[in-house]
């Protein structure tokens, strides 16, 4: 029996007339995502994506682990078809779940009937297709509300469809719905929950990331590169921008007072961040901020930050606390690559006392001791950038 996986919309059924849209980017995110599992047959219909394999010997549980994570699919599912009769239902439910019910004690049948010219309704046809199962296996008990094994029937245009109960999706939207945006990426935990956050929206997500040798390590650089090759599963295709920051930080440190290291060195970044931004099309900014977080994330920090930006700053953690910002970091799988000990440059020069309460006239004033332009054309123009992506 042929497998096809059928992957639900959500959010994209309310989008109107920009709906096909949606699906067809939809679909070229699935396409990209499992190319290389094999040939598939993709089409839409009735709110659901269905993944038909061509190949015999795909693995179709790996298809299911990738399409997990792929923006805008809230449910999906490893179904069979069937010809729209009981016989040929009962038929293809049985040799499916046939292993499974012999070791089970319990059971019930579920049916969807979205096509209203089936001859059966739903609780018709799923009293039906139970009746006849429990004639096959007579030591079964149904179990409405705790069963071991459910089986669904899904009466649709293209036939009958016997799958279990299906598991969640990613959820959101398709990722190149909502434009493009560029992540400025450290090696902690919250940047990369941010962007993930930031392409369930739509967004295509690049990341710009700031090293600093000799204060840095190349496992530092490596270890952000692992973080955007495991987002990628979610975001897709990433681009990865690595700005050199090294004369830029210690002109930092040899003019500037420290208590403003950090919001100054914040300034800059966003400066280079948003030029290589302007410059490949995208049009805001993205950080793991969350308020209050540590003495650069006050909201007055912020407001001295923000002065410098001439395109929208995204912090989709802003909300957040640690332990909500660690879960989904869990679940994006970037949390355990995070944790390790390489650090990134905004560890580098850290002030012992930094103004959590600063004004945008003071940080403006202490910036200005040094003329800071020629570094940042230099940093930009030595900015190397590589293509990233898991599959």
């Amino acid at each position: 029996m042929g497998e096809i996986i059928l992957c639900k919309y959500g959010e994209i059924v309310l989008k109107g007339l920009n709906r096909g849209g949606f699906e067809n980017e939809l679909m070229k995110n699935v396409r990209r995502r499992i190319k290389s599992l094999g040939k598939f047959d993709l089409y839409s219909a009735q709110s659901t994506l269905y993944v038909r394999p061509l190949d015999e010997n795909i693995d179709m549980d790996e298809v299911m682990e990738r399409l997990k994570k792929v923006y805008g699919i809230t449910k999906l599912c490893k179904a069979i078809r069937a010809e729209k009769n009981l016989p040929a239902i009962f038929d293809v439910a049985y040799l499916r779940y046939k292993e499974i019910l012999e070791d089970a004690k319990s059971f019930k049948v579920t049916c969807k009937r979205s096509d209203k010219s089936f001859y059966l309704t739903s609780p018709e046809l799923a009293a039906n297709l139970g009746g006849m199962l429990l004639e096959k296996l007579p030591h079964l008990k149904v179990d409405l509300h705790e069963p071991e094994v459910t089986i669904v029937c899904e009466i649709r245009a293209e036939g009958a469809f016997i799958h279990d109960i299906p598991v969640d999706g990613a959820g959101g939207i398709p990722v190149g719905t909502s434009g493009q945006a560029l992540l400025l990426l450290s090696g902690g935990i919250d940047s990369p929950v941010a962007g993930c956050m930031m392409a369930k929206r739509g967004v295509v997500i690049s990341a710009i990331h700031f090293e600093a040798p000799p204060y840095t390590s190349e496992r530092a650089l490596l270890k952000v590169e692992r973080l955007a090759e495991k987002m990628s599963e979610y975001c897709g295709r990433i681009s990865f921008y690595t700005v050199p920051f090294t004369k830029i930080q210690e002109e930092i440190k040899n003019n500037c007072p420290e208590e403003y290291f950090t919001l100054i060195m914040r300034r800059l970044m966003m400066e280079i961040a948003q030029r290589i931004a302007e410059k490949n099309g995208m049009c805001a900014l993205v950080t793991g901020e969350s308020l209050g977080q540590v003495a650069s994330q006050t909201m007055a920090a912020m407001v001295t930050t923000d002065a410098v930006c001439r395109m929208p700053v995204f912090r989709p953690c802003i909300g957040l606390d640690k332990k909500e910002i660690i879960d989904t970091s869990y679940k994006i799988g970037t949390f355990e690559i995070s944790i390790e000990p390489y650090e990134d440059c905004c560890t580098v020069f850290t002030p012992r006392h930094p103004r959590t309460k600063p004004t945008l006239a003071d940080v403006e004033k202490a910036q200005g001791m040094f003329d800071f332009e020629e570094l940042i054309k230099e940093a930009v123009e030595n900015t190397r950038v590589k293509n990233i992506k898991a599959y």
